[in-house]
């Protein structure tokens, strides 16, 4: 729930929060989510600035020194010669400032401030005792979470303060009160210290009330043991990253697969209390409701924030399934309880709002590779009927981006329902009303319900998402080779360019014709034969990636249709695994490995080069460097997992025994190095292993898989393709 952290800039979702090369720290604010953020803290010595806003007090600060780790971070506020360092229990962020000797030592909460996503729209700050106040402050709303949302707090000093004062505007100060609200409304505390004298704030949040922050408070952290925390936080990063142990490789590898591991866990928030209380905003008036609670009255699932799943079955889902089942298990149950309170499968709640971000239904792909996995502590009769409601004109899917009005229309579902696809020109509100991504990403979503249903033995319904699946069909066309988007009247859309020198071109999400193209995850077998057999396939996809190479494989300045290969973005993260569908693995090698070194920077200015997505491209970057992959995002009812070559001489998988029977599951690898991507032979469990997949069954069992590498591809291993809707297991 705390993600305390420094801001740099504090305006503009996608420009706020720790900048690198920001010059100045403006606060220490304890929320930086999908669409939340809050109580910002500021530490200053001086003429009291607070109700001058940020501008007015904000600090200089050097990286050097400068420390940043899971759990912990450390920096010097040159303008106030004032040491601080963070960390946090879960709802409990532990601030520890050092002091220069003064009489004047300020320790701001500017709870009106403008934050990240928009302004504050209420705000207020009680004085409790000399060492204690409480509030809340209501964040406005925003095109994505429609509802104002609150996020209560009580601080905790570790020595008593001289005076409690504050602003209710940017004009004057209030001193002698207990109690300060109003639109820009704010707080200052004032405490007298020694040279070098640590003073110890706690902040406990809550978005249901201010006893649920008090209880967060008085559950999480009731001793003022800073280095204790941080050694805790420390603890639990190392168990969680702990899970997979790589050896081999080189520094730079192992730091960006930790960063990158680190990130696929970060991205998403936990909203519920220590007992349970969650925020509901998916009806006309907020309410406050409780997860479901086990046999000691503890809750079973934490509650969750985040964002659309929107591309997760190419990253999380496919992590998370394999190495953190229990993750995954609390937000299935987050979104059948979305489903209880509000009648929709939520795609991205904030706050407990609706978002309706991005497009389509992900979700779906997210439960049925959890389902067919045995991931399975949930309403499973809830969520397929909820999933199914998403299916049909009046479920998410008819809702375009932030789409809030109801009936919503801008997802075209009544045309999907009709006649298979979705136009071009749909109006109404709304974003992402691209058809053809929209028609290609619900046949593929189609097939996940189709899987969800065979596993729970709902045949009916299984034929027709079945059927409906092969929806995809109705937008390749011949005459260009490419996936084309359609008009109303059926007609191809003129003036047609695979890639175009833009953000998106029209028909497509975020992308072009060059990428979406490939965007059957689910009958690759299918595609293959639109395209005219696996030589044609494989060579029309080799000269993507030739083509893509030198743009570092992502579209230049961000231009996500200006590429025919976008790392630096969802749609196309799977292409460098499709070469195992037209029968040439070593191609994937290859290719995997290409793209694994245009993503090595471990520089500040490294990264992902593109939207990083609360973690998936973390996952993804995962994913290949253990050389492991599902391109139909695992949610098959026989789930298996493709192989490519490891960076690493070993990986080691731990399992958790309370979802899977095995206790590790190791990949290991001979003759590994930068010029020896290619697999030469595969044993798994000691015998000689020539797919170039094998299934989750085995996996989830534990054992071992061995790959030769060299320098040469042989053409010999690995070319039968894995299984897909139109060429399954049994029919080779």
């Amino acid at each position: 729930m705390v993600n305390l952290s420094p801001d740099t800039d504090t305006k503009s979702t996608w420009s706020s929060g720790y900048l690198y090369d920001s010059p100045t720290i403006r606060c220490f604010s304890h929320i930086h989510a999908w669409q939340l953020s809050g109580i910002a803290v500021m530490p200053t010595v001086g003429t009291m600035q607070g109700h001058l806003g940020m501008d007015a007090y904000q600090s200089r600060f050097s990286h050097e020194g400068e420390v940043a780790e899971p759990g912990y971070h450390k920096v010097h506020l040159q303008e106030y010669n004032i040491g601080v360092e963070l960390t946090s229990t879960t709802r409990v962020g532990f601030h520890r400032y050092t002091f220069p000797r003064t009489d004047s030592a300020f320790v701001l909460f500017d709870t009106g401030a403008y934050l990240a996503h928009g302004p504050t729209e209420h705000s207020e700050v009680r004085r409790v005792s000399d060492r204690e106040i409480e509030g809340m402050a209501v964040m406005g709303k925003t095109i994505r979470r429609p509802k104002e949302t609150p996020v209560y707090f009580v601080a905790r000093f570790s020595k008593p303060f001289a005076h409690f004062g504050g602003w209710q505007d940017s004009t004057r100060l209030t001193q002698a009160v207990n109690r300060l609200g109003g639109k820009h409304a704010g707080a200052y505390l004032h405490f007298q210290m020694t040279d070098q004298e640590s003073l110890l704030l706690k902040v406990a949040i809550s978005y249901t009330s201010l006893a649920n922050a008090r209880s967060n408070l008085e559950a999480e952290l009731p001793h003022w043991d800073f280095d204790r925390v941080h050694r805790e936080s420390t603890d639990q990063w190392n168990a969680m990253l702990g899970r997979i142990r790589v050896e081999g490789g080189t520094e730079a590898q192992r730091v960006k697969f930790y960063t990158d591991l680190w990130h696929s866990l970060l991205g998403r928030r936990i909203l519920s209390d220590v007992n349970g209380d969650y925020p509901d905003m998916t009806g006309p008036r907020p309410q406050i409701r409780r997860v479901a609670l086990d046999a000691q009255g503890q809750p079973r699932f934490p509650h969750y924030n985040f964002d659309a799943w929107w591309g997760s079955h190419w990253s999380l889902n496919i992590l998370w399934s394999m190495v953190y089942p229990e993750i995954m298990d609390g937000f299935c149950n987050t979104m059948v309880d979305m489903y209880h309170n509000g009648g929709l499968i939520p795609r991205g709640p904030s706050g407990g709002n609706y978002t309706f971000v991005m497009i389509g239904d992900p979700a779906v792909s997210f439960f049925a590779t959890a389902y067919n996995k045995g991931i399975r502590t949930y309403d499973v009769a809830a969520a397929y009927e909820g999933l199914r409601k998403n299916a049909f004109v009046g479920g998410i899917r008819d809702h375009a981006g932030y789409e809030h009005r109801s009936p919503a229309f801008g997802g075209g579902m009544q045309y999907y329902e009709t006649q298979g696809w979705v136009p071009e020109g749909i109006g109404g509100p709304g974003g992402h009303k691209d058809g053809a991504s929209m028609t290609l990403e619900y046949a593929y979503q189609d097939w996940c319900l189709a899987q969800l249903a065979q596993a729970l033995g709902k045949t009916d319904d299984a034929t027709l998402f079945r059927q409906r699946a092969g929806n995809y069909k109705h937008l390749w066309n011949p005459a260009t080779r490419y996936m084309h988007p359609r008009e109303k009247d059926g007609s191809w859309i003129a003036d047609f360019t695979p890639v175009v020198d833009a953000f998106n071109t029209r028909g497509f999400c975020e992308s072009n014709a060059a990428i979406y193209t490939h965007y059957v995850p689910h009958d690759m077998a299918g595609l293959i034969r639109l395209f005219g057999g696996a030589a044609a396939y494989s060579a029309y996809l080799d000269s993507c990636f030739i083509k893509g190479q030198p743009l570092g494989f992502v579209g230049a300045n961000k231009k996500h249709a200006s590429t025919w290969v976008d790392y630096g973005n969802q749609p196309g993260t799977q292409m460098a695994h499709l070469f195992n569908y037209a029968g040439k693995p070593w191609l994937t090698q290859k290719w995997v490995r290409e793209v694994k070194m245009a993503f090595n920077d471990t520089t500040p200015y490294g990264g992902y080069d593109g939207d990083e997505d609360q973690g998936q491209m973390g996952a993804l970057g995962v994913l290949m460097a253990i050389g492991l992959f599902e391109v139909d995002g695992g949610a098959s009812t026989q789930p298996f997992y493709e192989i490519s070559s490891p960076l690493f001489d070993r990986v080691e998988i731990k399992l958790n025994r309370q979802y899977y029977e095995g206790e590790r599951f190791v990949i290991t690898t001979e003759n590994n190095a930068t010029d020896r991507p290619y697999i030469q032979a595969v044993t798994l469990n000691g015998k000689p292993w020539r797919q170039n997949w094998f299934s989750h069954e085995l996996f989830q069992r534990g054992g071992e898989l061995h790959l030769r590498l060299g320098t040469e591809p042989n053409k010999k291993w690995g070319t039968k393709p894995p299984p897909s809707l139109s060429a399954p297991a049994g029919r080779r």
